[in-house]
């Protein structure tokens, strides 16, 4: 160990936050390993480690009491299965840099969240999502996985040879560290992003199932007040316009928009009916530009497909006080998946996201509002962003938690894996055969 940490340290200290700002990591090290074998090296000698990805978590799921290991430099593409259309890639990869290598060989992801700079394990580990009707959020595309043990052992995991593996992909980091993931790929494709101003409250009521089927990947953007949504990005497969220039009443936008009303488009992806590469659409941000409006909280919830409308009547409702703390709220619309700890778990879902000016005290005060407001609709929070439900009532909405539970027993009896995030939605959980 005493090599490995002379070679590949660097000694945290309070300076050391997330990309936003709003978190300082507790952990005492964090390392930055070139191969595989110091990544085992450095589990199987560490008493408490977990994996620092891209930063882009706004709690402490990611932290550590002791170690943190990022796998920034274990970034490449290891196998490219054109037959089986499967992509393998090492635990480091973060999405930009993988769509590129994809789109130049002929294929594609289903889906991707709105920032290209997240990594891909880590992404899925929390059930990050982007948008469409049709589509699962990013955790679905994975069917295999290697990950490490304890005792830095390799475990492959697989989708098709192991009953537990929707309970292993979204794993909040506790399972064991993801050295290597293979994601089912498509044949690349183009998109045309199309942005529309000004669709009413009941615009949307209305016709919600009929806005979110116009397009491959729907965004509404707004900041609850006036009833309206500012803004809507339609993400279509193709080319071709069939939408006109007026839109369930709201109507084309004159040039390219940011979220954020009064800030330059220049860091988003190209709009104004120019099709491209789908990794260049499917993000509303540019890989080259720093993702983000300075710093910035964020809080994000998931309620079934079927309370959508009255769940953005209730956020309409708190409009007057949502407002002054925020930057731009989206809404969105994931598919139904199976894995254990997905907010989308069996049921398809709107997802209701809250990009928030740096002011945690005056956030902390009223999202229990917010969370009191949709508690009606059974909504569960992101795992990677800011929240105040009490851990029981999280888990409580999940009905594989035990489940989950008693694989983390298995792989990691110890808990080297686990943090007190993790622990905190597992208290009170006990295997029924014990």
């Amino acid at each position: 160990m005493e090599a490995t940490a002379r070679n590949h340290p660097r000694i945290m200290a309070h300076v050391e936050r997330n990309w936003a700002g709003n978190y300082t990591y507790a952990a005492a090290r964090l390392y930055h390993p070139a191969t595989l074998h110091e990544v085992r090296e450095l589990v199987r000698n560490s008493r408490a480690i977990r994996v620092l990805g891209s930063r882009h978590s706004f709690n402490g799921i990611a932290d550590s009491t002791e170690d943190l290991v990022s796998l920034s430099r274990l970034d490449q593409v290891v196998d490219l299965d054109r037959d089986r259309r499967t992509v393998t890639i090492q635990g480091g990869m973060r999405y930009g840099q993988l769509g590129q290598f994809l789109h130049a060989n002929g294929f594609a992801l289903p889906n991707l969240a709105s920032l290209p700079h997240i990594s891909v394990a880590g992404a899925c580990a929390t059930a990050t999502h982007g948008s469409g009707e049709g589509s699962g959020n990013l955790a679905t595309s994975v069917v295999a996985m290697d990950i490490l043990s304890p005792d830095g052992d390799v475990i492959s995991l697989s989708r098709a040879t192991h009953a537990e593996f929707d309970g292993m992909v979204v794993s909040l980091g506790a399972l064991g560290v993801i050295v290597g993931m293979t994601l089912d790929v498509v044949p690349t494709f183009n998109v045309r992003q199309d942005v529309y101003e000004h669709l009413s409250l009941e615009a949307v009521a209305q016709g919600f199932d009929a806005i979110q089927e116009s397009a491959y990947s729907v965004s509404l953007f707004t900041n609850w007040t006036h009833e309206c949504f500012d803004q809507l990005w339609l993400k279509r497969v193709g080319d071709v316009d069939e939408l006109g220039d007026i839109f369930h009443g709201a109507r084309r936008a004159p040039e390219n928009r940011h979220p954020i009303a009064g800030i330059s488009a220049q860091s988003c992806t190209p709009q104004m009916s120019d099709a491209g590469a789908w990794h260049d659409r499917l993000p509303h941000f540019r890989m080259e530009f720093t993702p983000s409006s300075g710093e910035e909280l964020q809080s994000e919830y998931f309620v079934p497909r079927r309370y959508a409308v009255d769940a953005l009547r209730a956020m309409m409702q708190l409009g007057h006080r949502i407002a002054p703390l925020l930057l731009v709220s989206e809404v969105r619309t994931i598919a139904a998946d199976t894995l254990w700890l997905s907010p989308c778990y069996e049921q398809s879902t709107m997802a209701l996201h809250f990009t928030w000016k740096p002011d945690w005290n005056a956030v902390r005060a009223l999202i229990p509002d917010i969370e009191s407001a949709l508690a009606p609709f059974a909504a569960r929070p992101h795992w990677g962003k800011l929240f105040t439900m009490a851990p029981a009532e999280v888990s409580a909405r999940y009905r594989r938690m035990a489940d989950f539970k008693r694989l983390l027993l298995a792989y990691d009896p110890a808990g080297k894996f686990r943090n007190a995030f993790v622990e905190s939605f597992l208290a009170g959980i006990i295997p029924t055969d014990q």
